[in-house]
């Protein structure tokens, strides 16, 4: 039995993998969603420098999970890859969903696409939280109108803390069993860092025809994906 631990992007808590984990459970693995500090149900949690990677290791440990494939889906693949070093042999895989990836030092607001500054200003014009998107910015992702509801409706607007803290990474992301799923409305090819990762011999890519949240808009495709992923050598 591989045990699954889930864990979704920004703003997104457990529940975003609610069409999901009945897939993985009923096909006899472990399936274990998480919500980060600061988020869903854990909103008023304090966010600090590794609060993130410590909810995701801590999580593992807690339940003594062993045959772990790690999830990590946009943001989160940055506590996630972070994660992946420090569970030791309970590691079987790790699975980045359209995700970013840590580089040691780096951090999700320090790689922004728009540039760094972009990011920090919507930060500091909010509080240090980082707002929900509007429904409109879902717009070419393979969503429909209620799938777009309901991931707003259980989204949290997202500690600035977590995506200014600098990943520390002992030693080459590379040298992780990984598979890279890319999903193929969000760009049709891998960020230059992730490309980066896959030429070597440990990263295998997956492909799939949807946008960035797979969990709403192909759930059975990203399951089967997930699957897939835990039993590559």
């Amino acid at each position: 039995m591989t045990s699954f631990v889930l864990v979704a992007g920004a703003w997104l808590d457990a529940s975003a993998w609610d069409d999901v984990v009945p897939g993985l459970r009923a096909a006899g693995h472990g399936a274990h969603p998480v919500t980060l500090s600061g988020l869903g149900d854990k909103k008023g949690r304090p966010v600090g420098r590794q609060t993130h990677v410590a909810d995701v290791v801590g999580e593992v440990e807690r339940l003594d999970l062993r045959d772990v494939v790690l999830v990590g889906h946009s943001y989160s693949g940055i506590p996630v890859g972070q994660a992946a070093e420090r569970i030791g042999d309970r590691l079987a895989r790790v699975v980045f969903v359209d995700a970013s990836v840590p580089a040691d030092g780096e951090s999700f607001v320090s790689t922004w696409w728009q540039g760094p500054a972009a990011l920090q200003a919507q930060l500091d014009g909010n509080g240090g939280l980082w707002a929900l998107p509007a429904a409109a910015d879902f717009e070419g992702q393979g969503l429909d109108p209620g799938q777009i509801a309901r991931l707003l409706h259980g989204a949290t607007p997202h500690p600035g803390a977590s995506l200014g803290d600098p990943a520390v990474l002992d030693r080459p992301l590379g040298e992780l069993p990984a598979t890279y799923v890319k999903c193929l409305l969000d760009g049709p090819e891998p960020s230059e860092d992730a490309a980066r990762l896959l030429a070597g011999e440990r990263w295998e890519l997956v492909t799939t025809d949807t946008g960035h949240w797979p969990m709403y808009s192909r759930p059975g495709e990203l399951t089967e994906i997930l699957m897939e992923a835990a039993t590559a050598s």
